[in-house]
C-alpha cells in the first residue's frame, strides 16, 4: 500500500505579514494512520524541501496526540525537510493521495498544475483522492473525465464559512472554499464547527477540519481494502 502525501509550499497569509503553510495536526493524524497500517508514504510538495509549518497549528492549544508524536519523531520530521517536488510525482506509483490542510493551499495547490494533473489522474485511475479542511482548494479547478469541474453534482465538505469567520480571516482568503465548492457544482455539506465531518462520494474523499483528518484517512483505508 503507497500513498502520496501532497503538501503546500506557500507561506505567505495573503497581505497581512504573517505566516501559514500546513496544519500540523493535518499532516500527523493522517500519516500516522497510514503508517500505523503499514503503508509506504510519499511527501511532496511543489517546491519540494521542507513545507512551511502554520505557526497557529504549533500553538498549545492545537497540540493532539498525534503532534505530540510528531514532535519527537525525528525520522518524519528529517523526512518532512526532503518532499518531493510535485512534478516529479506520478500517480502510477501510488494508491491513493492524501492533501493536508492549512490556509497555504488556497494560495498554491488550488492553482498548481502539476496537482491539476496528478489529481486528475488519480480520479481516472479510480484511486482514493482524499482532502481535508482547506486542501479541498486543490481541487477548484480539477475536471472529471466529462470536462466538467470534478466535484459538480458530488458531496463534499471543507472548511465551513463559519470556521474561517471564528478565525477571522474571512476578507484575507483568496476566497471561501464553502462558496468555491458550491459555485461548482459541489453537494457542500458541514457539520459541526471543529467537529470531525466527512463526506465520501466514490472516490472522492472530503473533510471539513482537523478533527476531520484522522477520519478521513481511515476512510482511504477502508476504500483501499475494499470494505
Amino acid at each position: 500500500m503507497t500513498i502520496l502525501m501532497v503538501l503546500t509550499s506557500h507561506e505567505d497569509l495573503g497581505n497581512t505579514g504573517q505566516k501559514t503553510g500546513f496544519w500540523v495536526e493535518e499532516f500527523a493524524a493522517p500519516y500516522y494512520v497510514f503508517a500505523d497500517a503499514g503503508a509506504i508514504i510519499t511527501l511532496a510538495s511543489p517546491k519540494g524541501g521542507q513545507p512551511p509549518i502554520d505557526p497557529k497549528s504549533e500553538a498549545p492549544d492545537a497540540q493532539t496526540e498525534a503532534t505530540k508524536r510528531f514532535y519527537k519523531d525525528a525520522d518524519l520530521q528529517e523526512k518532512l525537510s526532503l518532499t518531493l517536488p510535485l512534478n516529479l510525482a506520478d500517480a502510477d506509483d501510488y494508491d491513493a493521495v492524501f492533501y493536508p490542510g492549512g490556509h497555504g493551499p488556497l494560495w498554491d495547490l488550488a492553482n498548481d498544475a502539476d496537482s491539476i494533473a496528478l489529481i486528475e489522474t488519480f480520479n481516472q485511475q479510480q484511486k482514493p483522492v482524499a482532502l481535508v479542511c482547506h486542501a479541498p482548494a486543490a481541487l477548484v479547478k480539477v475536471k472529471g473525465q466529462d470536462g466538467q469541474p470534478l466535484v459538480k453534482g458530488k458531496a463534499v465538505t471543507g472548511f465551513s464559512n463559519t470556521e474561517e469567520a471564528a478565525v477571522q480571516l474571512t476578507d484575507v482568503v483568496p476566497f471561501l472554499l464553502e462558496d468555491e465548492l458550491s459555485k461548482l457544482g459541489g453537494l457542500y455539506k458541514k457539520g459541526a464547527d471543529w467537529g470531525a465531518f466527512v463526506q465520501q462520494d466514490g472516490n472522492l474523499i472530503t473533510g471539513q477540519n482537523p478533527a476531520s483528518s484522522a477520519p478521513a484517512a481511515e476512510l482511504v483505508l477502508k476504500a483501499l481494502s475494499g470494505k
